[in-house]
């Protein structure tokens, strides 16, 4: 979370009610537009394919923290930061752009006991990730990450943990795992989990973050400039670790980009930094972007699915943005 976003939107907004978990309708309304006034279609090294916005009268739809599609590119698990989980699956028209969202359905995390009652100080779900028969979530303030059995997460207490490596008394309350992703296994990496914090930093102003298991378990950090903060992450085919930062405050207004991390830069004590692909402000359309997922579509190209935590606010958005990625040397990998 944002510390001044969430300092100006606090009370606007609640999802607190229970009776609410189910099955949810989900209204979409269609973005074909990036930027106001403009019919511009590519952004660094992405093109915009289409985006929508999300509404629902279920009022636990909100603060979306991230998104994973399934192996169908299709169906998909999120987590919102209240300690719900999020699935669904994208419907599209007939020339592929985002349509709506079926099937959706809310329910409560549970914790350690079985409880679904534990309250947002030790269920602010941020980061996701999918990993053979299990899902994994990070969470700040209790800071974690949990594993819960796939199938049948969504009704049943975390199986397991996973030692986050990073000392505790360094993670900020509200600003830490925010960003938890699997590497390929075919990488160096050779699918490890990796959680990048979104603004706790070590002594020399760097990012904390860390291999949790595998061959290069470790911590490492990542170079912090710009007003930026990390939100999420996803790991492309070929190693290489794309991270979304987004920032807002009184000078910048909002703004959201996109780093571009080498795979084979990530191991212990390195400090990473890579090249920024992407950038956005408050003339395109962008909320408070929290989630980033990648698949391969049918014609072999790289398409980017981007979410944002509207805080339960009336003043913000839930969003879902689609990006092809333009990088020839991505074309070939499988």
């Amino acid at each position: 979370m944002i510390a001044v976003l969430a300092g100006l939107l606090a009370g606007c907004g609640s999802a607190n009610d229970p009776d609410e978990a189910g099955p949810a309708a989900i209204q979409a309304r269609a973005i074909s537009t990036f930027r106001s006034g403009s019919d511009q279609l590519r952004f660094g090294a992405l093109e915009f394919l289409g985006g929508l916005e999300l509404s629902s009268d279920n009022s636990l739809l909100g603060a979306i923290s991230a998104i994973r599609f399934r192996a169908d590119q299709r169906h998909f698990v999120s987590v919102l930061d209240t300690g719900h989980w999020l699935t669904g699956a994208i419907e599209r028209d007939e020339a592929g752009r985002l349509k709506g969202i079926s099937d959706a359905r809310i329910s409560p995390i549970m914790d350690r006991d079985g409880g679904t009652d534990a309250g947002k100080g030790e269920m602010d779900a941020e980061g996701l990730a999918l990993r053979g028969d299990h899902v994994l979530v990070s969470y700040e303030q209790y800071h974690r990450v949990d594993t819960y059995p796939d199938p049948g997460f969504e009704t049943s207490p975390p199986d397991g943990t996973i030692p986050i490596l990073i000392p505790r008394r360094r993670l900020r309350a509200n600003r830490s795992l925010e960003a938890l992703m699997i590497a390929p296994r075919s990488s160096p990496l050779a699918g490890g989990a990796v959680i990048v914090a979104e603004d706790s930093l070590d002594d020399q102003g760097n990012i904390l973050a860390a291999v949790l298991d595998g061959p290069l378990q470790g911590r490492f950090t990542v170079r912090h400039y710009g007003g930026f903060g990390v939100s999420d992450g996803v790991f492309l085919p070929d190693g290489d670790l794309l991270l979304l930062e987004r920032r807002f405050g009184l000078i910048h207004g909002l703004g959201v980009r996109i780093r571009r991390i080498a795979g084979a830069d990530i191991k212990p004590g390195a400090v990473v930094d890579g090249k920024v692909i992407f950038e956005a402000g408050t003339r395109d359309q962008i909320d408070n972007m929290e989630g980033i997922d990648v698949f391969r579509a049918a014609d072999g190209s790289l398409h980017l699915i981007l979410v944002s935590d509207d805080n339960h606010s009336i003043l913000q958005r839930s969003l879902m943005l689609e990006f092809r990625l333009h990088d020839e040397n991505l074309l070939s990998q499988n």
